[in-house]
C-alpha cells in the first residue's frame, strides 16, 4: 500500500499570492503520522530578488505557534494577533514548523498566551541542543531533507499524549471547518464545557481566546472566497460571517487587511 500523500493542500491566509518581480516558492509537507497530533505541518519559502526591488509579503495571522529557522535568524513565535507583513530582498529562504493549535503547549511546557505576539529564542524552550539541530537545518541542501531532519528531532522529543492538547485543536478544526459558527456559545452549544473553560483552555494551549479565532477564521473565509474570484455581495457575505451589518465587517476586514474588501478585490482581480 503506497505511503499516505503529504501534501497539506493550498495554504490560507497568504495576502499576496504573487509577486511582482523575481521569484517566489511555498512549499509544505504534511508530518509523518507520529507527529501529526502537535505538529500541523512543514513550511519553506524561498525567494530570489536579486537585481530586483524588495518586495512586501503579508499572510493574514493563524491560532498557531511557529518554529522559522532562517540564514540569520532562528525563532519561535507565538500566535501573532495582526497582519504579518515582511519586506523580502535579496535570496533567501524561511524554514518553518508550524503547531496545530495547542500543539506546542507540551513543548513550551507553560501557557502559550506568554508567547502571544512574542518570539523567544529556540534553546530557551528546546534546550542547548538545539543549536547544533538549527545549524544542520541551514546546512541541509533542500526542503526535504530539512523536513526529514525535523521530524527526528521533535520525534527524540515526542510528549506524552494530553487530552486538553486533543480538546483545544479539536474545538479550532471545528471553527476552521464551520464557517457556520459565528458565536462562542455556539462553540459550546453541543458540549459540557462552560464559556469561562474554553477561555482558560485556549489561553493555556493555543494562546488566544475562542472569539478572537472565531473572527480570524471567518475573515480567512472572506478572503478565500474573494482570491476564488467570487461575485461578492458584502452585506450577504457580512450577515453569512456572524457579523450585524456590512459596516462593521469592513471595518474588521481593513483593521486586519489593510484595506476594503472591495479594494482587496480590486487588487486581486488579474489585468
Amino acid at each position: 500500500m503506497p505511503p499516505p500523500p503529504r501534501d497539506p493542500g493550498k495554504p490560507r491566509g497568504v495576502l499576496r499570492q504573487r509577486l511582482d518581480a523575481g521569484a517566489f516558492a511555498h512549499q509544505r509537507r504534511l508530518p509523518i503520522s507520529g507527529l501529526s497530533a502537535w505538529v500541523e505541518h512543514f513550511w519553506q519559502v524561498d525567494w530570489r530578488l536579486s537585481g530586483c526591488p524588495p518586495q512586501q509579503q503579508e499572510t493574514l495571522p493563524h491560532p498557531s505557534v511557529h518554529l522559522v529557522i532562517e540564514p540569520g535568524e532562528a525563532g519561535i513565535h507565538g500566535v501573532h494577533t495582526g497582519r504579518y507583513v515582511r519586506q523580502l530582498a535579496g535570496d533567501g529562504y524561511a524554514f518553518g514548523i508550524k503547531f496545530r493549535p495547542g500543539g506546542f503547549q507540551p513543548f513550551l511546557r507553560g501557557e502559550v498566551s506568554t508567547l502571544t505576539n512574542r518570539s523567544v529564542s529556540i534553546t530557551s524552550v528546546l534546550g542547548g541542543t538545539s543549536a547544533t539541530w538549527v545549524e544542520a537545518i541551514r546546512a541541509a541542501p533542500d526542503f526535504p531533507a530539512r523536513v526529514l531532519l525535523a521530524e527526528r528531532f521533535l520525534d527524540e522529543r515526542r510528549p506524552a499524549m494530553d487530552a486538553k492538547v486533543m480538546q483545544a485543536g479539536a474545538c479550532v478544526a471545528r471553527i476552521a471547518a464551520e464557517p457556520g459558527i459565528t458565536s462562542v456559545d455556539q462553540l459550546i452549544g453541543e458540549g459540557d464545557t462552560g464559556k469561562r473553560a474554553l477561555q482558560r483552555l485556549f489561553k493555556h494551549y493555543v494562546g488566544v481566546g475562542p472569539k478572537w479565532v472565531i473572527n480570524r477564521y471567518r475573515l480567512h473565509e472572506a478572503v478565500a472566497r474573494i482570491q476564488a474570484g467570487e461575485v461578492m455581495d458584502w452585506a450577504r457575505m457580512a450577515l453569512e460571517l456572524g457579523y450585524f451589518d456590512q459596516a462593521h465587517f469592513i471595518r474588521d476586514f481593513r483593521a486586519l487587511v489593510g484595506m476594503t474588501p472591495g479594494d482587496f478585490a480590486r487588487r486581486e482581480t488579474p489585468d
